[in-house]
């Protein structure tokens, strides 16, 4: 199974990644990211590689975990 991690000392909650998965991602009223569902399926894929892509502090990846 894959899975959308994020590195919380890179992360400046940029908002990039809500833009293009707002289902996946989002900046609560703190400015802080929030991951609502971080696993990566063949219906999102496309959308989660773009999100973590288009992050400017590369602070998203996407890793191949057991559960």
């Amino acid at each position: 199974m894959k899975r959308v991690v994020a590195d919380w000392d890179l992360c400046e909650a940029n908002g990039i990644c809500e833009a293009m998965a707002p289902e996946n991602f989002e900046i609560d009223d703190d400015d802080m990211l929030q991951i609502l569902d971080d696993v990566v399926t063949d219906e999102n894929e496309d959308r989660m590689k773009r999100a973590v892509a288009g992050c400017p502090k590369s602070a998203l990846s996407i890793v191949e975990t057991d559960a």
